[in-house]
């Protein structure tokens, strides 16, 4: 049993390692985002609601990518700049 589960896990660490997007991916958790953003949690969460700002859930915690959230920011600077 010992020795499947030591395959079963090398095998794991494999398709890990295969399926790994290049680069380092960096995440954010809520507050890390509102703190850059400058914004309250609920404003993160109408962001998310109306699919502004993509997100990943993991159990009962949200994460952003570092890389969506500066999109996001660059996205809504256009928007500012294009409105004056």
């Amino acid at each position: 049993m010992k020795e499947r589960f030591g395959c079963f896990s090398r095998h794991v660490k494999e398709l890990c390692a295969r399926y790994r997007p290049p680069g380092k991916m960096n995440w954010m958790d809520g507050a890390d985002v509102c703190e850059k953003l400058g914004i309250s949690k609920r404003t993160l969460q109408t962001y998310r609601d109306r699919g502004l700002l993509p997100y990943s859930q993991i159990n009962h915690k949200i994460y952003y990518r570092t890389e969506d959230v500066e999109v996001f920011v660059e996205s809504m600077s256009r928007e500012i700049m294009e409105d004056e």
